[in-house]
């Protein structure tokens, strides 16, 4: 039988276990395939320690164990559940991540200890809770919390300053910057439909049969996808910039109502917490729960990158290539400036329907940059030349080589199907992965060179993100964002006729590409995949707005291209695509924006 000198440092030694299993965890990459049993075994660690602390909480507290120790312990396992959510893209991890911190919320673990009000350790803990709270939060949609958490973020890191006069908080008054100027950029959405595939809005019952009987002789699934983007001083929470949080979403299912309805989690005298919602809350950390939605098929594996340089962003694509399952397609993703080295006037024809494209002139390096890219000075030969005269910067200038990604990047990887999202001033330069005769021809959605804007004033990617990248994630508010609108709560019929208007239309041109006997098969073989569909209708509906926003000669550089074409039934000038644009600009009374020739 344990003496109560054994009860503290049996504690402690499950501690220092379970913390050690954390640290290797926690360094794991979140991308490739992981071996599954070493988490598992965290896990188990982990519960171990919290049925301990349960069973033996008197003598633990006689012997001194304060509250923020609990609460430390707790915020490990949401730690771990959001790891393996950015891991495996599994909404149940990250659902039990929020239960969990939600709970020390509640509970206020980092709060009120005797004799700690002065202990700065304990306050970097609780702020430490509050910034990944935040970021779970976030991701959940859940507005009400954030506005909570940065009001009480905010409160502390006040007492901090009052409390800690000769500590440097600069770090801490950065985070509490970006999350505000993070909620502010992302405040269209508060009230909008969700940015993820909810099957009530987003399935079209008129189209669903042309779908549902849609076959090509090859069918692919998108399994991976990789994501990143930089901008100078672009708006990001943590190392989640805001085009590629809303990226992130875009390629998620949103679980249904019920799989968010949870009963609140009890507490009762002694710190134990009683969850009656069938998730594993803080006693029962049980994996073989099963917490996903039986209605929806999982979501795609993402891997989010923050400012790689391009040899790891190059290391990341061929770990996920290699593991591709047949029959599967992978998603590049790229948000971020770039820069040309040579005239680009023979890439700037129109293509995809477009008409005109971007006659981007020579964008030179700064002129202290003593490191730039070799490829711009190479006197490369052939058509391998064209793979090098432009590249995308994934970190500030004068870094060289290390931060220059070019389409020659790519093409070892177009071995495999890619379907690549490029979003910059320099996507034109993607193009020449399209002719690439050495692999497999992939999907290409190209953003314009140039923002448009009603007002020049909204036209800053370090306020409000990259324009394409909204259309794509978000095409009613971006198209409000295009001539200026915003939604008050007092309108939301009329943005509700609005989202109808914008179904409709993706409702028909469904039909047409399903039942389009010109379809390239690069698209056909990836249209039955929900994600996948709604991006090419979503760069269907971008291009025929920018295309209408902008006078035939005037729209050079101003309009995405798709490659391959898409049918000529969707092109902005077809009367269905055009139509249905004019009919939403007429419906919020914003017609003049749009040439009706």
């Amino acid at each position: 039988m344990a003496t109560d000198d054994d009860v503290p440092k049996t504690f402690h030694a499950l501690v220092e276990t379970a913390d050690r299993k954390f640290a290797r965890v926690r360094d794991v990459p979140a991308y490739g395939r992981s071996p599954n049993h070493y988490f598992h075994k965290v896990f188990k660690a982990y519960m171990r320690l919290w049925k301990y602390q349960q069973e033996n909480r008197a003598k633990l507290v006689e012997s001194g164990l304060q509250r923020w120790e609990i609460g430390e312990i707790a915020s490990r396992i949401g730690q771990l559940y959001f790891g393996q959510y950015m891991r495996t893209s599994e909404a149940r991890f990250l659902l039990e991540s929020y239960v969990f911190y939600e709970a020390i919320l509640n509970r206020g673990y980092f709060q009120g200890s005797k004799g700690l009000e002065k202990d700065l350790s304990v306050r970097y803990k609780n702020l430490r809770f509050y910034a990944r709270f935040l970021l779970v939060s976030l991701l959940l949609n859940r507005h009400e919390m954030v506005r909570h958490l940065v009001d009480k973020f905010k409160a502390l890191l006040d007492d901090c300053r009052v409390t800690f006069r000769e500590t440097n908080l600069k770090e801490w008054k950065q985070v509490l910057q970006e999350i505000v100027r993070f909620t502010k950029a992302d405040a269209s959405l508060a009230n909008a439909r969700p940015l993820r595939y909810c099957a009530t809005f987003d399935t079209h019952p008129d189209s669903l049969p042309y779908v549902a009987r849609f076959h090509a002789k090859k069918v692919l699934k998108l399994h991976d996808a990789i994501l990143t983007s930089y901008h100078r001083n672009e708006v990001k929470f943590a190392e989640l910039t805001l085009d590629t949080y809303r990226m992130l979403q875009c390629l998620e299912w949103e679980p249904s109502g019920s799989f968010y309805q949870k009963r609140p989690v009890e507490s009762t005298e002694n710190g134990r917490l009683n969850d009656y919602s069938g998730t594993s809350g803080l006693i029962d950390i049980n994996l073989a729960v099963d917490l996903t939605d039986p209605t929806l098929p999982p979501n795609p594996r993402k891997a989010i990158l923050y400012r790689p340089t391009v040899t790891h962003l190059i290391a990341v694509i061929a770990t996920i290539c290699e593991e591709l399952p047949p029959d599967s397609i992978m998603l590049i993703y790229v948000s971020s400036t770039g820069t040309t080295c040579l005239s680009s006037d023979s890439h700037g024809e129109s293509s995809g329907g477009s008409r005109g494209s971007a006659k981007i002139k020579v964008v030179p390096q700064a002129s202290n940059d003593q490191n730039s890219s070799p490829e711009c000075h190479d006197s490369k030969m052939g058509y391998l030349r064209s793979f090098y005269e432009s590249h995308l910067l994934l970190g500030p200038r004068g870094l060289g080589g290390s931060t220059n990604f070019c389409p020659g990047d790519l093409i070892p990887f177009t071995r495999r199907p890619l379907f690549l999202v490029i979003d910059s001033d320099t996507s034109f330069a993607f193009k020449v992965l399209h002719g690439d005769e050495q692999g497999e021809p992939a999907a290409l959605l190209l953003s314009p060179s140039r923002p448009s804007f009603k007002s020049p004033s909204r036209a800053d990617v370090t306020q409000s993100g990259s324009q394409f990248t909204f259309f794509l994630t978000a095409p009613l508010q971006a198209f409000c964002q295009l001539v200026g609108l915003s939604f008050p709560d007092r309108e939301k019929d009329v943005y509700d006729a609005a989202e109808s208007i914008i179904s409709n239309a993706f409702s028909k041109w469904e039909v047409i590409l399903c039942t389009s006997t010109t379809l390239d098969l690069v698209w056909a073989q990836v249209l039955s995949d929900p994600f996948l569909r709604r991006l090419i209708l979503r760069f269907i509906f971008c291009r025929a707005v920018l295309s209408l926003f902008h006078s035939p000669e005037d729209c050079d550089g101003f309009v995405p291209v798709c490659l391959p074409l898409l049918p000529s039934l969707v092109l902005p000038e077809s009367e269905v695509v055009r139509s249905s644009v004019l009919w939403l600009a007429d419906h919020l009374q914003v017609s003049s924006c749009f040439s009706d020739t």
